[in-house]
């Protein structure tokens, strides 16, 4: 069994412990940290607690992880939004608050779910639990994803993510007004040598690149486009908290206070790669959802 342990911030004190670790791991539901509760597997100071315990400061949390079960995925009938699909390759538009593959708490209801019940020609090189899967975005994170469906489409749309021949532009919601209307974020990012369960700029973590432009301006917030160079985990949300503007709602990387928007306001707008079998270049766009487009309505009538 894998032993994981979370030293509690400032901004988690007075937070129920099930809340604390969801946020801590997005793979990690309350229902199953309240689970690994009743059955003692989460230590706070060496101590078992309650599922309503509430975190103090400097809690040390101490979670043993049972060792993951091999489980046939599940195919279930989903209304799947898809943007393009042949014999090689599916693009499918992910709505916010699903999670891509199954894992601990969610083995059920994420998108690899869907896919295995609208297609069974899913590429096997990522194994058993994440059949298909190129790249992943994050599960309040809404948009598009390519799946690849045979061995050669998956190599290749690998390929192109790692020659950075992929196009991948997001739109974002960041605290702050930014003043100027371009930049690049060069900053290598690793796991957070505070906090093991989240990213942070780390001397000597990987490559990251990111270039973002300034679309609108609002009275404390700013709507910008960011364009991946590389495809680090939570590499926006990491970056744009390391300029001093980080991601509206989000309950990681984010401020206590920020917009209530059930996680970050992220959305994979635009994707664009070269067909693993024809080599055209081929590129999808799909608009923000509607509670997105709502919010920045609101934030354009508060200026």
């Amino acid at each position: 069994m894998e032993k994981v342990e979370h030293i509690v911030l400032e901004e988690q004190v007075g937070e129920r412990i099930d809340k604390v670790l969801s946020n801590v791991n997005e793979e990690w539901s309350r229902t199953q940290v309240q689970q690994w509760i009743k059955e003692n597997l989460v230590l706070v100071n060496g101590k078992t607690i309650k599922t309503n315990y509430k975190c103090s400061l400097n809690d040390q949390i101490e979670i043993t992880l049972p060792d993951p079960e091999e489980l046939d995925i599940v195919a279930e009938q989903m209304d799947l939004e898809i943007y393009f699909e042949d014999s090689d390759v599916l693009v499918v538009n992910k709505p916010k608050g699903m999670v891509v593959h199954p894992a601990a708490g969610h083995q059920t209801g994420t998108l690899v779910n869907g896919l295995m019940a609208h297609c069974t020609d899913l590429s096997g090189i990522n194994g058993v639990m994440r059949p298909g899967i190129v790249h992943r975005i994050d599960k309040d994170t809404s948009g598009l994803l390519m799946v690849a469906k045979n061995d050669m489409a998956h190599e290749s749309l690998v390929n192109q993510l790692v020659e950075k021949t992929v196009t991948r532009k997001y739109k974002a919601v960041v605290h702050g007004v930014i003043p100027h209307d371009y930049g690049t974020i060069d900053a290598p990012i690793a796991r957070d040598p505070k906090d093991r369960q989240s990213m942070a700029v780390v001397d000597e973590g990987k490559h990251a690149v990111t270039h973002f432009r300034v679309l609108e301006r609002f009275e404390n917030f700013t709507l910008v486009e960011c364009q991946l160079e590389t495809g680090r985990t939570h590499q926006i949300r990491v970056h744009m908290k390391y300029i001093g503007y980080p991601l509206a709602g989000d309950p990681k990387y984010g401020p206590r206070k920020t917009i209530d928007f059930n996680g970050q306001v992220l959305h994979a707008g635009v994707l664009g790669f070269d067909h693993p079998r024809t080599g055209e270049y081929i590129e999808f766009e799909s608009p923000i959802p509607t509670d997105y487009a709502e919010l920045l309505d609101s934030l354009r009538n508060n200026r």
